[in-house]
């Protein structure tokens, strides 16, 4: 009988995540049932949004202690009840923390394998298309407009400030230390980086974007997203990816000022979404991504941890702003 090692989540935190929130265990491998199949995972995708489902106020439901934590995988098909699949397909889909999954036929997507597999679950993945979909349906960046990312040395930061470069936008990140502000401007050839850490975002802001802020990509929220908020130009455009500032917490702050006087006055968009919602764009999305790599346009960043039984301790430190790119665990070859 073949084993599932399983990462459980075995309590809620109260306050910061913990790796002790999680245990492991193993159970039979599953028989895929009829449109069911059964599949190996490869790749496991560490995101800031593993966290937020613990405390239920998201798009999917609430992450009960004593389940198998989810999250998003790349695996390889091990035996098929369904005539869209069969065993050595390479799919994408929620098979959460485990060696082995079984799921319904239509919560997988076939892929075409290439090399290196990585950049299925980054840049060719949920995180590449979030930060198309988004920035360009909601942002809408133009030339010669200033581009403001928060956690732009993160997975679907990097990628959004590098777009809204390829579009002509004068791009300035927000990251987390002296060292990830000079990568994104030596290496990805953003046009200016904060630290945040070093002190008053809303006066550093005034002082590097003097013309003020057309399009502001949000992956923090709480006081980031205040002192952008004040900054944004008439007509300025707030795209709402995701609120990391706000996860790991047990007193997530109250809400930035600004709303909706702000709004009002300057004539603000500020739409929140999920890469689900653009289905129809995902396949143009993909083209022009690999087309901007191959281009050379757009580097890739990937953070892969070896080991299942590393996934508590990779979240822990992606939460803590360890990762430059995208975090992921290498789960099996």
């Amino acid at each position: 009988m073949t084993l599932n090692k399983q990462i459980v989540l075995d309590r809620k935190p109260s306050g910061k995540l913990t790796v002790d929130c999680f245990r492991t265990q193993s159970s039979p491998v599953g028989d895929p049932g009829p449109g069911e199949v059964l599949c190996r995972t490869l790749l496991l995708s560490l995101d800031p949004a593993n966290r937020a489902w613990m405390q239920g106020a998201t798009y999917r439901g609430e992450v009960h202690a004593g389940t198998v934590m989810p999250g998003f995988t790349l695996a390889e098909v091990v035996a098929s009840n369904d005539i869209k699949f069969k065993a050595g397909d390479l799919v994408e889909g929620d098979g959460g923390w485990q060696q082995y999954f079984v799921s319904p036929a239509k919560g997988l997507q076939k892929r075409v394998r290439l090399e290196p597999l990585s950049h299925l679950m980054s840049v060719l993945g949920v995180t590449g298309k979030t930060a198309y979909c988004g920035l360009l349906d909601i942002g809408k960046p133009q030339p010669g407009e200033t581009v403001v990312v928060s956690a732009a040395a993160g997975a679907t930061g990097s990628i959004a400030a590098q777009i809204a470069k390829i579009k002509g936008a004068y791009v300035v990140g927000i990251a987390g230390g002296p060292e990830k502000c000079r990568w994104l401007v030596d290496e990805l050839g953003l046009d200016d980086a904060i630290d945040h850490r070093e002190g008053n975002v809303y006066a550093t802001l005034k002082a590097r974007c003097p013309k003020g802020v057309d399009v502001y990509f949000d992956n923090t929220g709480g006081p980031i997203l205040e002192a952008v908020l004040s900054r944004m130009n008439l007509n300025g455009r707030i795209v709402c990816c995701g609120v990391v500032s706000q996860y790991d917490t047990a007193n997530p702050a109250s809400g930035p000022r600004g709303i909706p006087g702000l709004l009002v006055t300057k004539r603000i968009k500020m739409q929140g979404f999920i890469v689900m919602d653009y289905v129809k764009l995902l396949p143009q999305a993909e083209k022009d991504l690999a087309k901007w790599m191959a281009e050379g346009k757009l580097k890739v960043a990937e953070d892969i941890i070896d080991g299942l039984d590393q996934a508590p301790a990779g979240l822990v430190g992606l939460l803590a702003g360890e990762n430059r790119g995208k975090r992921m665990i290498r789960v099996a070859d």
